[in-house]
């Protein structure tokens, strides 16, 4: 096999860290701005929508990148249910990248502030008509309750991304396989054998 068979092309690695440092980022920003008042929160929420859109931008490019160019084969030192549990990991991360952005496009939609995006400032981004159109009381009881699912997805997300980066490690230093070079440019452990994914 070939080393373009046995790693992610060089967008999809582009994708992988671009939207996990951002990701990263933006968990980050979210418990940081109930730390703040005035203009200093309302710059950093700013700023964690312009993130959310954003990872919610490169998170539909990379599923629709990802349904066109199948990913590499896995080690056949994986067993048929480790395959499926780290696919099914993989496709839970995809939903999550973009379900929390949109429970977030829909508070803000919600919000009874009627608060303008700002895309980093510049771009201008609407709300979502079906929601913002709503009467007011209406508007706060969905926006309360997609409060607590957007909480609960970040959550969600930092624990099926440490699990992803866990089996990454258990792969590395534990199998001494290549699965975490398929991820990583310029690196490859030598001798690992591949099989077609199943």
């Amino acid at each position: 096999m070939t080393a373009a068979r046995t790693r992610y092309s060089a967008v999809a690695i582009l994708f992988h860290w671009a939207i996990a440092a951002l990701i990263v980022l933006n968990i980050w920003i979210g418990w940081r701005m109930g730390a703040l008042k005035g203009l200093a929160q309302f710059d950093l929420f700013q700023l964690h929508k312009s993130i959310g859109v954003t990872v919610l931008l490169l998170s539909v490019l990379r599923l629709g990148w990802r349904l066109l160019h199948p990913a590499p084969a896995w080690p056949v030192s994986m067993a048929p249910l480790e395959r499926r549990a780290a696919g099914t990991v993989h496709w839970l991360l995809y939903a999550i990248m973009i379900a929390l952005p949109l429970t977030g496009w829909v508070i803000v939609s919600a919000s009874l502030y009627n608060l303008p995006t700002m895309l980093f400032k510049t771009v201008p981004w609407p709300h979502l008509s079906l929601v913002h159109d709503l009467p007011m009381a209406a508007r706060k009881t969905i926006g309360d309750r997609f409060v607590v699912v957007h909480e609960w997805l970040a959550w969600s997300l930092l624990a099926s991304a440490a699990l992803h980066v866990a089996a990454a490690f258990k792969h590395h230093f534990w199998n001494r396989d290549d699965v975490m070079m398929r991820m990583i440019p310029h690196l490859r452990r030598r001798g690992s054998p591949v099989s077609p994914e199943s």
